[in-house]
């Protein structure tokens, strides 16, 4: 995974609306650069086919957005937590090129199928015309306390920051354990806590919101100089509270 997307980490936000970004676009020569981008990044899980596709139109998203990047995917084993670890490498990548993202999970897309592989999520997509309209303080975002999402006293500061990882609705549904030798992730699924997605939907939103805190976790693990091999664990039972996502046995 490509290191330089750390710094990446304080700037990004959501634009949940695309509006005051000034009148720059993404060039023809920037969407060729984001395909070949795509091909570069680290999967999570190595044996799942990924494709993206590139569209004005086709899609439900009105939020402003020049373009959406649809993802599709084959599924297998963790392949929606596999979605998230690209798709947030992805994100991470556009805007060190000022580009505005919004993760948009509620979508539908005229185009279900592409190559075999099954629509999953899209991120709709602007250029910001200057960097001074991405996050200024990433500390002031609305998130849990680091108590509610990290047990254990271990590697706090790395805590701090993967705690701000973007999740549908705010849900932010994860929890670590922390020792000395090594990291325990969880995703947690509290009874109520859905903001706006249908309830049916939860469960599939959050795994890929795994996938997304895992890509942070790594960033900041690597970042630190901190050694790892990491384990995933398929999950046995989707509806239970607490499920071992990923073990990260440190070196």
């Amino acid at each position: 995974m490509d290191n330089k997307l750390y710094d990446m980490i304080f700037k990004r936000k959501s634009f949940h609306l695309f509006r005051n970004i000034g009148n720059e676009h993404i060039t023809d020569e920037e969407i060729k650069d984001i395909e070949n981008e795509f091909t570069k990044l680290t999967p999570l899980v190595d044996d799942i086919k990924v494709k993206i596709k590139i569209v004005k139109e086709g899609t439900t998203c009105k939020r402003g957005q020049e373009y959406c990047i649809l993802f599709y995917s084959e599924k297998k084993d963790n392949y929606l937590q596999n979605i998230g670890y690209l798709g947030e490498q992805l994100d991470l990548y556009l805007v060190s090129k000022n580009i505005g993202t919004l993760w948009f999970g509620i979508g539908k897309v005229d185009e279900m199928q592409m190559d075999g592989l099954d629509f999953i999520i899209m991120i709709a997509i602007a250029k910001v015309d200057s960097a001074d309209k991405f996050r200024k303080d990433m500390y002031k975002s609305k998130r849990k306390k680091l108590q509610e999402i990290w047990n254990g006293d271990n590697d706090l500061d790395i805590a701090n920051i993967v705690r701000f990882a973007p999740s549908a609705c705010n849900t932010q549904p994860w929890i670590v354990e922390s020792s000395a030798k090594e990291l325990k992730v969880y995703r947690y699924r509290k009874e109520g806590k859905r903001g706006m997605m249908p309830k049916d939907k939860v469960i599939f939103y959050n795994q890929i919101d795994i996938g997304i805190f895992l890509c942070f976790l790594d960033l900041c693990l690597n970042k630190n100089s901190i050694d790892y091999n990491k384990n995933l664990y398929v999950e046995e039972n989707y509806e239970n509270e607490k499920n071992l996502i990923a073990i990260y046995e440190i070196k």
